[in-house]
Protein backbone atom coordinates (compact mmCIF):
# COMPACT_ATOMS: atom_id res chain seq x y z
CA UNK A 1 0.00 0.00 0.00
CA UNK A 2 3.03 2.32 0.38
CA UNK A 3 4.60 1.45 -2.86
CA UNK A 4 1.39 2.84 -4.57
CA UNK A 5 0.89 5.75 -2.63
CA UNK A 6 4.48 6.62 -3.42
CA UNK A 7 4.37 5.80 -7.26
CA UNK A 8 1.26 7.67 -7.30
CA UNK A 9 2.22 10.68 -5.68
CA UNK A 10 5.91 10.63 -8.31
CA UNK A 11 2.86 10.25 -11.45
CA UNK A 12 0.97 13.44 -9.84
CA UNK A 13 4.11 15.67 -9.79
CA UNK A 14 5.50 14.49 -13.41
CA UNK A 15 2.04 15.53 -14.51
CA UNK A 16 2.17 18.71 -13.11
CA UNK A 17 5.27 19.89 -14.02
CA UNK A 18 4.27 18.18 -17.82
CA UNK A 19 1.61 20.35 -17.90
CA UNK A 20 3.48 23.23 -16.44
CA UNK A 21 5.65 22.91 -19.54
CA UNK A 22 3.12 22.75 -22.20
CA UNK A 23 1.79 26.06 -20.74
CA UNK A 24 5.13 27.97 -20.74
CA UNK A 25 5.79 26.68 -24.63
CA UNK A 26 1.86 28.00 -25.40
CA UNK A 27 2.57 31.16 -24.00
CA UNK A 28 6.04 31.44 -25.60
CA UNK A 29 4.40 30.73 -28.87
CA UNK A 30 1.48 32.90 -28.23
CA UNK A 31 4.05 35.61 -27.23
CA UNK A 32 5.89 35.24 -30.60
CA UNK A 33 3.05 35.55 -32.75
CA UNK A 34 2.03 38.58 -31.68
CA UNK A 35 5.55 40.24 -32.04
CA UNK A 36 5.48 38.61 -35.48
CA UNK A 37 1.87 40.40 -36.21
CA UNK A 38 3.23 43.64 -34.26
CA UNK A 39 6.17 43.32 -36.57
CA UNK A 40 4.82 43.42 -39.81
CA UNK A 41 2.23 45.90 -38.97
CA UNK A 42 4.56 48.25 -37.84
CA UNK A 43 7.24 47.72 -40.62
CA UNK A 44 4.65 45.98 -43.49
CA UNK A 45 5.98 48.77 -46.15
CA UNK A 46 9.73 47.47 -45.50
CA UNK A 47 9.70 44.17 -45.97
CA UNK A 48 11.25 42.90 -48.45
CA UNK A 49 12.10 38.82 -49.50
CA UNK A 50 13.89 39.74 -52.59
CA UNK A 51 17.13 41.56 -53.18
CA UNK A 52 17.77 43.82 -56.09
CA UNK A 53 21.32 43.70 -57.93
CA UNK A 54 21.97 47.22 -59.04
CA UNK A 55 25.44 46.28 -60.16
CA UNK A 56 23.14 44.17 -63.41
CA UNK A 57 24.54 46.47 -66.49
CA UNK A 58 20.91 46.23 -67.70
CA UNK A 59 19.38 47.64 -63.97
CA UNK A 60 22.08 49.81 -63.40
CA UNK A 61 21.85 51.54 -66.96
CA UNK A 62 18.60 52.36 -66.02
CA UNK A 63 18.30 53.46 -62.46
CA UNK A 64 21.35 55.52 -63.26
CA UNK A 65 18.69 57.19 -65.62
CA UNK A 66 20.64 55.68 -69.27
CA UNK A 67 18.97 55.38 -72.65
CA UNK A 68 16.46 53.03 -72.42
CA UNK A 69 15.69 51.94 -75.67
CA UNK A 70 18.76 49.67 -76.65
CA UNK A 71 18.10 47.34 -74.47
CA UNK A 72 14.03 47.70 -74.00
CA UNK A 73 12.73 49.05 -77.40
CA UNK A 74 11.45 52.01 -75.38
CA UNK A 75 11.99 55.54 -74.71
CA UNK A 76 12.15 56.44 -70.78
CA UNK A 77 8.61 58.39 -71.72
CA UNK A 78 7.15 55.20 -72.65
CA UNK A 79 8.18 53.15 -70.15
CA UNK A 80 7.25 55.87 -67.35
CA UNK A 81 3.68 55.75 -69.07
CA UNK A 82 3.48 51.67 -68.77
CA UNK A 83 4.61 51.76 -65.25
CA UNK A 84 2.26 54.37 -64.45
CA UNK A 85 -0.41 51.94 -65.70
CA UNK A 86 0.75 48.76 -64.65
CA UNK A 87 1.18 50.48 -61.15
CA UNK A 88 0.04 47.62 -58.60
CA UNK A 89 1.43 47.12 -55.13
CA UNK A 90 2.87 44.08 -54.19
CA UNK A 91 3.16 42.47 -50.55
CA UNK A 92 5.85 40.34 -51.42
CA UNK A 93 8.34 39.15 -54.33
CA UNK A 94 9.65 41.65 -56.90
CA UNK A 95 8.31 44.93 -57.55
CA UNK A 96 6.54 46.29 -60.81
CA UNK A 97 9.42 48.12 -62.14
CA UNK A 98 11.69 45.05 -62.30
CA UNK A 99 9.21 42.61 -63.42
CA UNK A 100 7.98 44.52 -65.55
CA UNK A 101 11.57 45.30 -67.28
CA UNK A 102 12.26 41.95 -67.20
CA UNK A 103 9.23 41.46 -69.30
CA UNK A 104 10.27 44.34 -71.88
CA UNK A 105 13.67 42.64 -72.13
CA UNK A 106 12.12 39.41 -72.84
CA UNK A 107 10.44 41.37 -75.83
CA UNK A 108 13.27 43.08 -77.08
CA UNK A 109 15.55 40.20 -77.36
CA UNK A 110 13.69 37.91 -78.43
CA UNK A 111 16.15 36.00 -75.77
CA UNK A 112 15.48 32.60 -74.36
CA UNK A 113 14.73 32.56 -70.43
CA UNK A 114 18.28 31.46 -69.56
CA UNK A 115 20.01 34.71 -71.61
CA UNK A 116 17.57 37.24 -69.37
CA UNK A 117 17.99 34.98 -66.48
CA UNK A 118 22.37 35.44 -66.92
CA UNK A 119 21.76 39.24 -67.88
CA UNK A 120 19.26 40.41 -64.62
CA UNK A 121 20.81 37.43 -62.21
CA UNK A 122 17.96 35.77 -61.65
CA UNK A 123 16.87 32.49 -61.58
CA UNK A 124 15.67 30.95 -64.74
CA UNK A 125 11.95 29.79 -63.15
CA UNK A 126 11.50 33.20 -61.83
CA UNK A 127 12.07 34.83 -65.18
CA UNK A 128 9.36 32.40 -66.84
CA UNK A 129 6.92 33.55 -63.84
CA UNK A 130 7.42 36.74 -64.08
CA UNK A 131 7.18 37.08 -67.94
CA UNK A 132 3.48 35.01 -67.90
CA UNK A 133 2.27 37.30 -64.65
CA UNK A 134 3.54 40.63 -66.60
CA UNK A 135 1.80 39.55 -69.88
CA UNK A 136 -1.47 38.98 -67.65
CA UNK A 137 -1.40 42.49 -66.24
CA UNK A 138 -0.43 44.31 -69.59
CA UNK A 139 -3.61 42.27 -70.89
CA UNK A 140 -5.82 42.72 -68.03
CA UNK A 141 -5.27 47.05 -69.06
CA UNK A 142 -5.36 46.40 -73.11
CA UNK A 143 -8.50 47.86 -73.25
CA UNK A 144 -7.52 51.11 -72.09
CA UNK A 145 -5.17 51.38 -74.41
CA UNK A 146 -6.43 49.59 -77.56
CA UNK A 147 -9.88 51.06 -77.78
CA UNK A 148 -12.76 52.30 -79.88
CA UNK A 149 -13.74 55.95 -80.62
CA UNK A 150 -16.47 56.87 -78.09
CA UNK A 151 -17.32 60.29 -79.29
CA UNK A 152 -18.84 61.94 -82.53
CA UNK A 153 -15.85 64.42 -81.86
CA UNK A 154 -13.16 61.60 -82.13
CA UNK A 155 -15.09 59.86 -85.34
CA UNK A 156 -14.98 63.04 -87.47
CA UNK A 157 -11.36 63.74 -86.32
CA UNK A 158 -10.59 60.20 -87.48
CA UNK A 159 -12.59 60.79 -90.53
CA UNK A 160 -10.78 63.85 -91.12
CA UNK A 161 -7.44 62.05 -91.13
CA UNK A 162 -8.40 59.82 -93.59
CA UNK A 163 -9.93 61.93 -95.92
CA UNK A 164 -6.70 63.67 -95.78
CA UNK A 165 -4.69 59.89 -96.48
CA UNK A 166 -6.83 59.95 -99.27
CA UNK A 167 -6.32 63.49 -100.37
CA UNK A 168 -10.21 63.24 -101.08
CA UNK A 169 -13.19 64.40 -98.87
CA UNK A 170 -15.24 60.86 -100.21
CA UNK A 171 -13.35 59.46 -97.50
CA UNK A 172 -14.60 61.49 -94.78
CA UNK A 173 -16.34 58.77 -93.59
CA UNK A 174 -13.66 56.51 -93.39
CA UNK A 175 -13.21 55.46 -89.44
CA UNK A 176 -10.38 53.02 -89.69
CA UNK A 177 -8.79 50.67 -91.70
CA UNK A 178 -8.82 47.01 -91.04
CA UNK A 179 -6.03 44.56 -92.37
CA UNK A 180 -3.93 41.01 -91.29
CA UNK A 181 -0.51 39.81 -90.21
CA UNK A 182 1.24 36.69 -90.09
CA UNK A 183 3.09 36.14 -87.02
CA UNK A 184 5.76 33.73 -87.42
CA UNK A 185 5.87 30.74 -84.59
CA UNK A 186 7.05 27.45 -83.75
CA UNK A 187 4.43 25.04 -84.69
CA UNK A 188 3.13 22.61 -81.80
CA UNK A 189 4.43 18.99 -82.68
CA UNK A 190 1.50 16.62 -83.48
CA UNK A 191 -1.74 16.72 -85.74
CA UNK A 192 -2.09 19.77 -85.58
CA UNK A 193 1.13 21.34 -87.26
CA UNK A 194 -0.78 21.45 -90.70
CA UNK A 195 -3.05 24.15 -89.31
CA UNK A 196 -0.74 26.77 -88.50
CA UNK A 197 0.84 26.52 -92.00
CA UNK A 198 -0.46 29.40 -93.98
CA UNK A 199 -0.37 29.76 -97.86
CA UNK A 200 3.20 30.45 -97.76
CA UNK A 201 4.39 27.76 -96.29
CA UNK A 202 5.36 28.82 -92.63
CA UNK A 203 3.75 28.44 -89.30
CA UNK A 204 2.03 31.78 -87.90
CA UNK A 205 -0.98 32.56 -86.16
CA UNK A 206 -3.28 35.59 -87.23
CA UNK A 207 -3.42 39.22 -85.78
CA UNK A 208 -6.41 40.58 -87.15
CA UNK A 209 -5.71 44.68 -86.30
CA UNK A 210 -8.07 48.53 -86.77
CA UNK A 211 -6.06 51.29 -87.04
CA UNK A 212 -6.95 54.53 -87.19
CA UNK A 213 -5.62 57.78 -89.39
CA UNK A 214 -2.33 57.88 -87.35
CA UNK A 215 -1.67 54.31 -86.82
CA UNK A 216 -2.53 53.79 -83.39
CA UNK A 217 -5.15 50.48 -82.96
CA UNK A 218 -8.44 50.61 -82.38
CA UNK A 219 -9.15 46.85 -82.43
CA UNK A 220 -7.36 43.39 -82.69
CA UNK A 221 -8.43 40.09 -82.79
CA UNK A 222 -5.43 37.69 -82.37
CA UNK A 223 -5.18 33.39 -81.88
CA UNK A 224 -6.67 31.81 -85.52
CA UNK A 225 -3.73 29.43 -86.77
CA UNK A 226 -2.26 30.89 -90.39
CA UNK A 227 -4.26 28.47 -92.71
CA UNK A 228 -7.41 30.34 -91.91
CA UNK A 229 -8.27 33.36 -94.57
CA UNK A 230 -8.56 36.93 -93.94
CA UNK A 231 -12.27 37.08 -94.54
CA UNK A 232 -13.13 33.70 -91.79
CA UNK A 233 -10.98 35.21 -89.25
CA UNK A 234 -13.21 39.12 -89.38
CA UNK A 235 -16.52 36.60 -89.48
CA UNK A 236 -15.96 34.99 -86.07
CA UNK A 237 -14.61 37.99 -84.42
CA UNK A 238 -16.39 40.30 -81.89
CA UNK A 239 -16.08 43.22 -83.92
CA UNK A 240 -18.24 41.26 -86.79
CA UNK A 241 -20.70 39.14 -84.77
CA UNK A 242 -21.49 42.15 -82.57
CA UNK A 243 -21.69 44.77 -85.09
CA UNK A 244 -19.81 46.86 -82.69
CA UNK A 245 -17.73 49.32 -85.28
CA UNK A 246 -17.73 51.46 -86.89
CA UNK A 247 -20.92 53.09 -86.14
CA UNK A 248 -24.07 53.36 -88.48
CA UNK A 249 -22.92 55.46 -91.40
CA UNK A 250 -19.13 55.05 -91.03
CA UNK A 251 -16.90 52.74 -93.04
CA UNK A 252 -13.60 51.15 -92.77
CA UNK A 253 -11.27 50.51 -95.87
CA UNK A 254 -9.73 46.58 -96.26
CA UNK A 255 -7.75 45.37 -98.89
CA UNK A 256 -9.37 42.62 -101.55
CA UNK A 257 -8.82 40.02 -98.97
CA UNK A 258 -12.26 41.05 -97.70
CA UNK A 259 -15.54 40.99 -98.89
CA UNK A 260 -17.28 44.98 -99.87
CA UNK A 261 -20.23 44.63 -97.32
CA UNK A 262 -22.33 47.46 -95.65
CA UNK A 263 -23.97 45.02 -92.80
CA UNK A 264 -23.11 43.80 -90.47
CA UNK A 265 -20.31 46.26 -90.78
CA UNK A 266 -19.53 48.43 -93.32
CA UNK A 267 -16.26 47.66 -95.53
CA UNK A 268 -14.99 49.19 -98.43
CA UNK A 269 -12.62 47.20 -100.06
CA UNK A 270 -10.98 48.07 -103.90
CA UNK A 271 -12.64 47.07 -107.12
CA UNK A 272 -10.40 43.50 -108.39
CA UNK A 273 -10.40 44.76 -112.33
CA UNK A 274 -10.26 48.21 -112.63
CA UNK A 275 -10.75 48.83 -116.08
CA UNK A 276 -12.13 52.54 -115.90
CA UNK A 277 -9.93 55.30 -115.29
CA UNK A 278 -12.77 56.44 -112.33
CA UNK A 279 -12.25 53.40 -110.87
CA UNK A 280 -8.48 53.08 -111.39
CA UNK A 281 -8.15 56.06 -109.83
CA UNK A 282 -10.78 55.15 -106.61
CA UNK A 283 -8.04 52.40 -105.91
CA UNK A 284 -5.41 54.53 -105.88
CA UNK A 285 -7.11 57.02 -103.38
CA UNK A 286 -8.27 54.13 -101.44
CA UNK A 287 -4.81 52.06 -101.06
CA UNK A 288 -3.57 55.60 -100.00
CA UNK A 289 -5.67 55.17 -97.04
CA UNK A 290 -5.41 51.75 -96.22
CA UNK A 291 -1.63 51.52 -96.55
CA UNK A 292 -2.12 53.17 -92.93
CA UNK A 293 -2.52 49.87 -91.16
CA UNK A 294 0.55 47.93 -93.19
CA UNK A 295 2.54 51.18 -91.50
CA UNK A 296 1.33 50.26 -88.00
CA UNK A 297 1.99 46.34 -88.34
CA UNK A 298 5.39 47.68 -89.90
CA UNK A 299 6.53 50.21 -86.95
CA UNK A 300 5.70 47.28 -84.58
CA UNK A 301 7.65 44.41 -86.50
CA UNK A 302 10.56 47.25 -86.34
CA UNK A 303 10.23 47.77 -82.99
CA UNK A 304 10.04 44.19 -81.89
CA UNK A 305 11.91 42.94 -84.40
CA UNK A 306 12.91 39.71 -82.16
CA UNK A 307 9.25 39.02 -81.74
CA UNK A 308 7.92 39.47 -85.43
CA UNK A 309 10.76 39.00 -88.17
CA UNK A 310 11.76 35.24 -86.64
CA UNK A 311 9.49 32.26 -85.52
CA UNK A 312 8.34 33.40 -81.65
CA UNK A 313 9.41 30.03 -79.96
CA UNK A 314 6.37 29.87 -76.66
CA UNK A 315 3.57 27.73 -76.80
CA UNK A 316 0.52 28.49 -78.85
CA UNK A 317 -1.75 29.43 -77.02
CA UNK A 318 0.76 31.95 -74.79
CA UNK A 319 1.85 33.34 -78.09
CA UNK A 320 -1.45 36.02 -78.70
CA UNK A 321 -0.64 37.29 -75.18
CA UNK A 322 2.66 38.32 -76.67
CA UNK A 323 1.34 39.60 -79.64
CA UNK A 324 -1.77 42.07 -77.81
CA UNK A 325 0.88 43.32 -75.63
CA UNK A 326 2.84 44.62 -78.51
CA UNK A 327 0.61 46.16 -80.03
CA UNK A 328 -0.08 47.58 -76.55
CA UNK A 329 3.08 48.92 -76.47
CA UNK A 330 2.83 50.82 -79.78
CA UNK A 331 -0.37 52.17 -79.02
CA UNK A 332 1.28 53.82 -76.12
CA UNK A 333 4.82 54.68 -77.65
CA UNK A 334 2.91 56.50 -80.44
CA UNK A 335 0.84 58.61 -77.50
CA UNK A 336 4.04 59.59 -75.96
CA UNK A 337 5.73 60.49 -79.62
CA UNK A 338 8.40 57.47 -79.48
CA UNK A 339 8.13 56.89 -83.48
CA UNK A 340 10.06 54.28 -85.18
CA UNK A 341 10.21 54.33 -89.04
CA UNK A 342 9.05 51.12 -90.39
CA UNK A 343 11.68 48.44 -92.12
CA UNK A 344 10.97 49.22 -95.76
CA UNK A 345 12.95 45.77 -96.41
CA UNK A 346 9.70 43.77 -94.75
CA UNK A 347 7.84 41.55 -96.79
CA UNK A 348 4.24 43.25 -97.11
CA UNK A 349 1.42 40.65 -97.04
CA UNK A 350 -0.32 39.43 -100.65
CA UNK A 351 -4.51 40.05 -101.27
CA UNK A 352 -6.04 36.74 -101.04
CA UNK A 353 -9.46 37.93 -103.03
CA UNK A 354 -11.02 34.11 -103.74
CA UNK A 355 -13.29 33.85 -100.97
CA UNK A 356 -14.53 37.37 -100.76
CA UNK A 357 -15.95 37.17 -104.54
CA UNK A 358 -19.70 35.69 -103.65
CA UNK A 359 -19.87 37.99 -100.72
CA UNK A 360 -19.12 41.27 -102.32
CA UNK A 361 -21.25 40.68 -105.13
CA UNK A 362 -24.00 40.43 -103.19
CA UNK A 363 -23.47 42.99 -100.87
CA UNK A 364 -21.17 45.66 -101.41
CA UNK A 365 -20.84 46.28 -105.39
CA UNK A 366 -23.74 48.77 -105.51
CA UNK A 367 -22.56 51.06 -102.48
CA UNK A 368 -18.87 50.99 -103.64
CA UNK A 369 -19.86 52.14 -107.17
CA UNK A 370 -21.57 54.98 -105.50
CA UNK A 371 -18.86 55.80 -103.52
CA UNK A 372 -16.88 55.79 -106.95
CA UNK A 373 -18.65 58.20 -108.46
CA UNK A 374 -18.42 60.44 -105.36
CA UNK A 375 -14.78 60.56 -105.71
CA UNK A 376 -15.00 61.18 -109.56
CA UNK A 377 -17.08 63.89 -108.66
CA UNK A 378 -16.00 65.34 -105.75
CA UNK A 379 -12.73 67.84 -105.13
CA UNK A 380 -9.98 66.59 -103.42
CA UNK A 381 -8.51 67.86 -99.64
CA UNK A 382 -5.18 69.44 -98.47
CA UNK A 383 -2.59 67.00 -97.84
CA UNK A 384 -2.05 68.09 -94.21
CA UNK A 385 -1.78 64.71 -92.44
CA UNK A 386 0.92 63.79 -90.13
CA UNK A 387 1.62 60.49 -88.68
CA UNK A 388 2.87 61.55 -85.46
CA UNK A 389 0.98 61.62 -82.65
CA UNK A 390 1.54 64.52 -80.00
CA UNK A 391 1.34 64.17 -76.25
CA UNK A 392 -0.80 65.99 -75.00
Amino acid sequence: MFLFVLFYSMFEELQRTHNRHLLERKKRRMLRTKFIRFYRRRFEADIKYCRLNLHVPVLEKFFDGGDTKADFRLTRESLNKLLELLHQQRRHGWGTTLQTLVFLYWLACGASYRVVSQAFGMPRPTIHRIIHRVADEVIAILPKVVALPKTEEHLIQVGAGFASLTNHQAFGRAVGAIDGCHVRIKPPAGPDEQCYKNRKLFASILLQGICDHQGAFLDIFVGYPGSVHDSRVLKNSPIYNQAKYPPQGFFLLGDGGYPCTEKPIAIMTPFKNPASPSTQRFNARLSKGRSIIERAFGMMKTRFRAIFLQALEVHPTFAPKVIASCTMLHNICLGVGDIIQPDDSQEEEEDDVEACNQVEAVSGAAWRLRLCNQVSALQDVNQDHDYIIHPN
